[in-house]
């Protein structure tokens, strides 16, 4: 055997023993965007021969309930596209969850020791007892966003950046990051797609909201924007891929208001309505990609300055239309409605720049993270 394939031989078998833990406080078969990518990463990782191993939360009931797939969430252990994963039972969002969060981990310390690399999604604070009885354990961090609809506070920020000192290196979901929470990132990102999943298709003058129906996400002003659009006679439908805690106020408010609005609830297969819409509302950075690359044009609507920032300072900020009023929003819509074609410049613009944002892409910036490629 020649020196060069023994040595592809042996590299070989180190990556197939290369022991990745990640923490998340969410995983699949729930919905959500730090669900998918540590879903999409974690994928790519086992197929290169990585063991790859999640640890998150046990959904309680009252999460789950009209809210995500729950009988199937509810499994501690199991194994989904080659990752093996683990559900741990935190219980209620209270004072004390912290440290049943670190007893419940410490019965998987033997894991946390036997893996090469512990990657915490968000969680550090997981971590941080382990991060003293492992010192010289690789630790690493993905910041996924911000604090729901609230502007970070000082306890928020702290702890954004003692997890970057604590950590060998992070990741960043968005430049925002650095402005709101002084963050130092090693690797800016902002989610990825799979391009086989979305195509061009001609649609109708239809929209579709996807996410979940909170403040945060803007659901009830594009619902205003939608009656204001029908005080015009101008009647476009919408389709809403989410749930959530207005879900009701939605519902009420597009009766009331006879909108032609249909619900869906969570599905599976958003890309085939992201496929067949002309407009998409949405606000999150996995959905806006989605979106793009499927070449459809996309309404955002931020509620607050960190919101706002999320969104402006984004890459793909100029090319998809970004409102904080519902007058706006139906402003917005109308033209583009009555001036078909004339968002084709920022669509494809948009498209140029999504097509390098891969899964595949994605997972080698976790792997330069971990100085493994």
């Amino acid at each position: 055997m020649s020196i060069s394939r023994l040595f592809i031989v042996v590299l070989n078998v180190k990556i197939s023993y290369m022991k990745v833990l990640f923490l998340a406080r969410r995983f699949y078969p729930e919905i959500g965007g730090v669900e998918k990518h540590a879903l999409e990463i974690g994928k790519r990782l086992a197929e290169k021969g990585y063991k790859v191993t999640v640890v998150a939360e046990k959904p309680q009931p009252a999460y789950s309930l009209g809210k995500q797939s729950s009988s199937s969430s509810a499994r501690a252990t199991g194994s989904v596209r080659g990752i093996d994963f683990i559900k741990i039972d935190a219980g209620k969002n209270n004072w004390f969850k912290k440290f049943r969060i670190w007893k419940e981990l410490w019965r998987y310390r033997n894991l946390i020791k036997s893996s090469d690399i512990v990657h915490c999604h968000d969680v550090f604070f997981w971590y941080l007892p382990f991060r003293l009885i492992f010192p010289t354990k690789k630790v690493f961090t993905t910041f996924h966003g911000y604090e729901g609809n609230k502007i970070p506070g000082k306890k928020a920020v702290f702890m954004h950046k003692l997890a970057e000192k604590l950590s060998a290196g992070n990741i960043c979901v968005g430049y925002f990051l650095k402005k709101w929470y002084g963050t130092k990132a090693t690797f800016v990102i902002y989610g990825g797609v799979d391009l086989n999943k979305f195509e061009a298709k001609k649609s109708k003058d239809e929209a579709i909201f996807v996410g979940r129906l909170e403040e945060e996400t803007g659901i009830m002003k594009y619902m205003e924007a939608l009656k204001i659009l029908k005080d015009k006679k101008i009647d476009l439908k919408l389709t809403v891929l989410g749930s959530g805690s207005l879900d009701k106020d939605a519902k009420r408010y597009a009766k009331e208001n006879s909108l032609n609005v249909d619900f869906k609830g969570f599905v599976e297969n958003v890309e085939d309505y992201i496929n067949s819409a002309k407009f998409v509302f949405v606000s999150r950075y996995l959905g806006i990609l989605e979106a793009i690359a499927a070449r459809k044009l996309v309404f955002a609507e931020y509620n607050n300055p960190i919101k706002k920032d999320y969104l402006e300072m984004a890459p793909f900020a100029k090319n998809i239309v970004i409102e904080n009023s519902a007058n706006d929003l139906a402003e917005k819509i109308e033209l583009y409605l009555k001036n078909a074609g004339k968002e084709k410049e920022m669509v494809d613009d948009a498209y140029a720049w999504v097509k390098n944002q891969t899964w595949e892409n994605i997972t080698e910036v976790y792997l330069k993270l971990w100085k493994l490629i």
